[in-house]
């Protein structure tokens, strides 16, 4: 029985590493924290245990996964512009 079975299960192994599962194609992508989707090669700002760092969406070893690219995160968090005038001297009712 071994005989017929091992090269049966050695000749179907390429078929089911295809990225596909019922003659379907497998869409591989990433979630975010609220378990959006983040399409391949897509990077955004992930948060854990406090540290905040740049990751991308890739795939390791057929499995989609965050890899960190850089410490930190861009942000715009710039401040606010100043008023050129001084509102005080601005009639209100103008």
């Amino acid at each position: 029985m071994l005989k017929w079975f091992a090269p049966l299960v050695l000749a179907t192994a390429p078929v089911l590493a295809d990225g596909s599962a019922g003659g379907k194609a497998v869409e591989c992508y990433c979630t975010d924290a609220s378990g959006g989707r983040i399409e391949m090669g897509a990077t955004i700002c992930l948060q854990v245990d406090g540290r905040m760092f740049t990751a991308q969406c890739q795939m390791s070893l057929n499995v989609p996964m965050w890899r960190e690219i850089r410490e930190g995160c861009l942000s715009s968090r710039a401040e606010p512009p100043q008023p050129l005038l001084d509102p005080g001297a601005i009639d209100p009712h103008v």
